[in-house]
């Protein structure tokens, strides 16, 4: 498929299956696929996998909406940035609804078969914003709030701990 076409079936994917609900278009669009994950692992995934992931948002974000900001496209490969936003209220991931307002940024790029279905994804997006934004974690800078995680609990310290020694002193970092 040109790389035209491949943009266009994300484009497609966004409007239609992120934004409408439209599950179903899903099966056209994903073949089994690749999915490379942030963190280094790489899992198969299909569109019953895609589904799921958009209808958890659709549910814990009723008014989710996404859109591309820009794409790239050469060869059977699409770069897309986009942004969605929506309101926290439905349950998410173990986090009870907030009514909070919450906008990501992220980064897909999608490999297409000859056929013009996604057969590789890696995909990017700012999950500690989106976190920070729902109040599962405090804000840089914020109290903490009780029954939540905190800086100190996210870094294995708590504030009565020296700060660990040792390392390159700025001295030795300058040459001095």
């Amino acid at each position: 498929m040109p790389a035209e076409e491949n943009k266009a079936i994300f484009r497609r994917y966004v409007e239609e299956v992120s934004n409408k609900g439209n599950l179903d278009l899903a099966d056209e669009i994903f073949d089994r696929y690749l999915s490379h994950q942030s963190d280094g692992r790489i899992e198969e995934r299909g569109p019953e996998d895609v589904k799921r992931f958009i209808d958890e948002f659709r549910q814990a974000f009723p008014d989710f909406r996404s859109t591309i900001e820009y794409q790239v496209a050469e060869g059977n490969m699409v770069v897309t940035r986009w942004r969605a936003s929506g309101t926290h209220q439905g349950e998410f991931r173990g986090i009870a609804p907030t009514g909070n307002p919450v906008a990501v940024t992220g980064i897909g790029v999608f490999r297409f078969s000859n056929e013009g279905k996604v057969v590789e994804s890696w995909d990017n997006l700012d999950e500690l914003g989106m976190m920070q934004q729902m109040g599962a974690i405090p804000q840089p800078g914020s109290t903490s709030h009780e029954g939540r995680i905190t800086r100190a609990e996210i870094s294995g310290r708590t504030h009565t701990e020296p700060p660990p020694q040792g390392g390159i002193s700025p001295q030795e970092i300058a040459g001095g």
